[in-house]
């Protein structure tokens, strides 16, 4: 219905953005004299925290060399709605230069905004390892963040995508004996204002105009082609070129 399969992973690109943000945030812990006892570096995986709270859940005597590791860090999509606050024109489309054929452009003539919903939760054992990774987070959420991404594949264009900050919550999981394992979890919810892109073609230039027109003062004297043409035709807007003019005078 639509035409030819096109397909920007544009959720994909969405996933490893948001992730990059976030990937390299570290918990530094100290000794009593204030000197620093050791450094992790928290992980961050793709997946809802209800994945990983139910690994903390499971047994840790017998299998405790494998028990899950705190602090770490889950995101995952969680919405996805038509963003009405940037309504595009319907004519609007991104057009670039072909390099292997410069009578033609490059062309994407529809794309619409979408706002993806992001949440991160961070998941810890104490109240310091997830403060200090919430404090590595929140100044630079005021409340946007942008990054700028090339969205499709072969195109110079590149657009501007607002990571915001919406809220966070506190979770305290601690309800049960002492076999269980305290989970502090941090919530935040983010929106990300992306937009999906149609397929990619070509454009032809104009390279040639044809005028028909009347002289102002004799409306009977007709001029039958008036033509402007550029030479050479496969000239490029920033390469050498002249603009030819006839004008052939009809009976």
């Amino acid at each position: 219905m639509f035409g030819d399969h096109f397909y920007h992973a544009t959720m994909r690109k969405s996933v490893a953005v948001f992730g990059t943000l976030f990937n390299d945030l570290k918990v530094v812990r100290k000794k009593a004299g204030g000197g620093v006892l050791n450094q992790v570096r928290v992980p961050l995986a793709y997946g809802p925290k209800e994945k990983f709270l139910a690994r903390l859940d499971q047994s840790t005597q017998s299998d405790a060399s494998v028990a899950i590791k705190l602090p770490r860090m889950a995101f995952d999509i969680t919405s996805l709605s038509l963003d009405t606050t940037a309504k595009l024109n319907r004519r609007n489309q991104i057009a670039e230069d072909n390099i292997s054929d410069v009578t033609k452009r490059k062309v994407i003539k529809h794309y619409t905004a979408y706002d993806i919903g992001m949440s991160l939760y961070i998941m810890a054992k104490n109240q310091d390892d997830g403060l200090q990774i919430m404090e590595q987070i929140l100044p630079y959420f005021q409340p946007e963040y942008s990054v700028t991404i090339k969205p499709v594949d072969n195109f110079d264009h590149k657009q501007d995508v607002q990571v915001i900050l919406n809220d966070v919550g506190i979770e305290d999981n601690y309800e049960g004996d002492f076999t269980e394992r305290r989970v502090l979890t941090y919530t935040l919810n983010f929106t990300m204002k992306m937009k999906f892109y149609g397929p990619t073609g070509d454009s032809s230039l104009i390279r040639e105009v044809k005028l028909d027109f009347k002289e102002k003062d004799n409306p009977t004297r007709k001029f039958e082609d008036m033509d402007f043409t550029i030479d050479p035709t496969s000239a490029k807007e920033s390469d050498s070129h002249t603009v030819v003019t006839t004008i052939t005078e009809g009976g």
